[in-house]
């Protein structure tokens, strides 16, 4: 049996990686897929008080259990089912809930961070880096954090000029000489969408 294709889709907040993942689980299905969300992998913090969680930098690479996220993906490779933790963005802490996720003949690694550390990309196969212009990646955070997050527009603001930018200018750009793939445009990107289908989709077990 084949080891599994792992695939790492990485990206800026709002640059489309979760689009790009649609498409790759529409070509395989979801069936042959494992899918690990980093998002779900920021630490536990349940031992600390609320207002010291609100002071944790999310948008750095210290503020993710590695060491979980890498057993997980380890797992996988091998074969083995994982419970991949949930995060609760309200009250910044993990939650009690866990998604089973099963082994598949592709595991997909989708996050800000995914193509960061070492030993995660030297198990992938497919490194992709979802590229999309800031203005366009702000506005889509700004709606998901104010809407869905139930934040204010000043604190997104200020979040995003404080924290956010600086971070992804030193962490998650330069993570972008790691990738395979770089799609423009992001998940608008329909012609490059079509590639990497394309190419997975050949994989022997998948097509």
């Amino acid at each position: 049996m084949n080891p599994p294709f792992v695939i790492g889709v990485a990206g800026g907040s709002g640059s489309g990686k979760t689009t790009v993942t649609r498409r790759i689980l529409e070509t395989v299905g979801e069936d042959k897929v494992a899918l690990l969300i980093q998002d779900n992998y920021y630490s536990d913090q349940s031992d600390i008080s609320f207002p010291r969680r609100l002071e944790t930098n999310y948008d750095h690479p210290a503020a993710f259990d590695w060491t979980l996220l890498g057993q997980h993906l380890d797992a996988l490779y091998h074969r083995v089912p994982v419970q991949m933790p949930t995060y609760d963005f309200v009250k910044y802490t993990r939650a009690l809930e866990t998604l089973s996720v099963l082994p598949a003949p592709v595991i997909v690694l989708e996050g800000i961070f995914a193509l960061y550390e070492p030993s995660l990309r030297e198990r992938m196969q497919l490194k992709i880096f979802v590229d999309t212009d800031p203005d366009v990646r702000f506005i889509r955070r700004f709606e998901r954090d104010t809407l869905e997050r139930g934040r204010s527009a000043r604190s997104v603001i200020d979040h995003y000029l404080e924290t956010v930018r600086p971070m992804h200018l030193q962490f998650v750009e330069p993570t972008k000489r790691y990738a395979d793939v770089i799609l423009p445009h992001g998940g608008h990107n329909e012609a490059a969408l079509d590639m990497i289908a394309a190419r997975i989709s050949r994989l022997e077990g998948v097509g």
